[in-house]
């Protein structure tokens, strides 16, 4: 049987050493284009088999040949496949936007050495945060993301963009301050952060210790994902960036907050203390973004408010804590990253016709560009859930998983849903008609729309009906995905096969499970999560980084 673990770095190593090879190139910007083209062409091209192969059980790769948990390993399931795979198609789709627009453009003096470069890094940081198997490496993965969002922000030094930029960089440091402390506190009480390893030795310490640990975590990833009320930052950072940043900002970077919460509720907290917080972080998240979103009379300020606003329907389906649950999560996150960076790229071209993306400036481009129109109508409708899309198809799976939970505040999520999509249709169908409908103030000539723009921007709408097509497939692989995630033990089983566990320690994690919820805050038992006691368990210092 073949081994395709080989497979598995590529998504991290292969950027980063384009990124590498783009910047020793910033006098020829025709060979960075094209390093970097290729570059996120491979990436998609494994991601895509890794998607198939994940599906038949986790790979893992111990970095260095150090093997867990002293070191650090990456690992695909096929929750960390799914999320690579989308986000690699989506980067691609956003470079070919990009280096169509600098051509349309003729922008021989853009800062291209140092765009490329700073991208390939970018996707490099969001595969790595996927992949990592350590708490401590998705830390690095999200510090490499900071970094080269904040450069992809502040492109063109304008005053505006930097105003923006530090709003980003204040709460992006907040949330990597929080997770350092949350880093540090884990490894004093586990001796580990290697997920796997957490997931066994974390049963055996204090509750109230244990909570504290998964609210630091959860406040952490919370502010990435933008998360009410730690999403403020949002709307008035991303809306200044040049049209493929904010496209890929609002598709990814706040995904990967998601992911996160995702990984670290199942496989570390799957008690579900929390649980009842971030269904009403869920809810307020979705009214209050939306209600913002309704009041705006700015297209990019308003797909701003609904990104945040859609990013509680991901967390309401975390906090059921349900494999349908799960299952819906997992499926709509997919579908938004798709949906929300189609949309802004297309809103890039609307203000390249419109010249601006004021709502109260706009009108009659139904006229002047009736593609235009088609591109932006399309995914709006995908992202408000009008059936037959996967917008309804992951809000219909979330709506089952709350009715099915049957708890009070689930149906109050329920309706909170069916409100915020209906307020998403009204807020996407005004924005469409005052651009595409109204008389404008000022009549301008038919503009011819760039096919390098288009192009990508249909393909990523075109990508976004896949998810329709082939929704039986998908959300079949997205059932298979969440049940995995509850089971827990093969993932435990994959970085840790026997032998590297320590003595006496067992990986019957979905039994602690179960016990957690039974006993609700008693402390459980060593022997009920398969673990020694404490004086014969393995030595405390054996966790990855350490």
């Amino acid at each position: 049987m073949t081994d395709w673990t080989w497979l598995v770095p590529l998504p991290v190593v292969v950027p980063l050493s384009a990124a590498g090879l783009a910047l020793a190139l910033y006098r020829r910007p025709t060979i960075q284009r094209i390093v970097s083209v290729a570059a996120l062409t491979i990436v998609v091209i494994v991601s895509a088999a890794l998607l198939v192969l994940a599906d038949d059980g986790p790979l893992v790769v111990d970095v260095g040949d150090w093997a867990a948990p002293v070191g650090i390993n990456l690992i695909v399931d096929r929750l960390a496949a799914l999320m690579l795979t989308v986000s690699a198609t989506v980067t691609l789709c956003v470079l070919l936007y990009s280096l169509a627009q600098g051509q349309e453009d003729d922008e021989e003096s853009a800062p291209i050495s140092i765009f490329h470069p700073t991208y390939l890094v970018l996707t490099a940081g969001v595969a790595n945060a996927f992949l990592s198997g350590d708490l401590f490496n998705i830390y690095v993965g999200f510090e490499i993301l900071l970094a080269a969002s904040f450069v992809l922000l502040t492109l063109g030094g304008t005053r505006e963009r930097i105003r923006a930029g530090t709003i980003y960089v204040v709460m992006a440091l907040l949330s990597s301050v929080l997770f350092l402390v949350a880093l540090a506190a884990t490894y004093a009480a586990t001796g580990t952060v290697n997920l796997a390893q957490l997931a066994i030795r974390l049963p055996e310490i204090d509750p109230g210790v244990r909570l504290l640990l998964q609210v630091l975590l959860v406040l952490a990833f919370a502010i990435k994902a933008a998360v009410f009320p730690l999403s403020a930052w949002l709307p008035d950072s991303y809306p200044t960036a040049p049209a493929p940043v904010t496209a890929v900002f609002a598709g990814l970077l706040t995904k990967v907050g998601v992911y996160a919460i995702i990984r670290t509720q199942t496989l570390l907290f799957p008690e579900g203390r929390l649980d009842d917080v971030l269904m009403w972080a869920a809810l307020a998240t979705m009214v209050v973004a939306i209600l913002g979103a309704v009041a705006q009379d700015d297209i990019k300020r308003l797909l701003s408010f609904t990104l945040v606003s859609h990013i509680g329907y991901m967390v309401f389906g975390i906090a059921l804590s349900t494999d349908a649950g799960w299952t819906a999560a997992i499926y709509y996150v997919a579908h938004h990253i798709t949906v929300q960076t189609a949309l802004f790229l297309v809103v890039g071209l609307v203000e390249r016709v419109g010249g601006s993306t004021s709502l109260t400036k706009l009108g009659g481009l139904a006229r002047l560009a009736p593609v235009l129109a088609i591109l932006f109508f399309v995914p709006a409708m995908n992202l408000a859930g009008i059936p037959p899309m996967s917008g309804f198809l992951g809000k219909l799976g979330l709506l089952e998983a709350g009715v099915q939970v049957g708890t009070p505040l689930a149906y109050v999520l329920v309706v909170g849903s069916v409100v915020t999509s209906l307020l998403t249709l009204y807020a996407l169908v005004k924005a469409w008609n005052k651009a595409f409908w109204q008389v404008p103030e000022v009549e301008r000539p038919p503009t011819r729309l760039p096919f390098g723009m288009v192009g990508p921007a249909a393909a990523l709408i075109v990508f976004g009906l896949g998810l329709t097509v082939a929704a039986g497939p998908l959300y079949a692989y997205t059932e298979r995905a969440a049940a995995a995630l509850a089971e827990r033990t093969p993932y435990v089983e994959a970085v840790l096969p026997d032998g590297k566990r320590g003595k006496g320690v067992s990986v019957d994690v979905t039994e602690q499970a179960a016990s957690d919820a039974e006993h609700g805050d008693d402390e459980p038992e060593p022997e009920a999560a398969g673990v020694a006691p404490a004086d014969e368990a393995a030595p405390a210092g054996t966790g990855a980084g350490g």
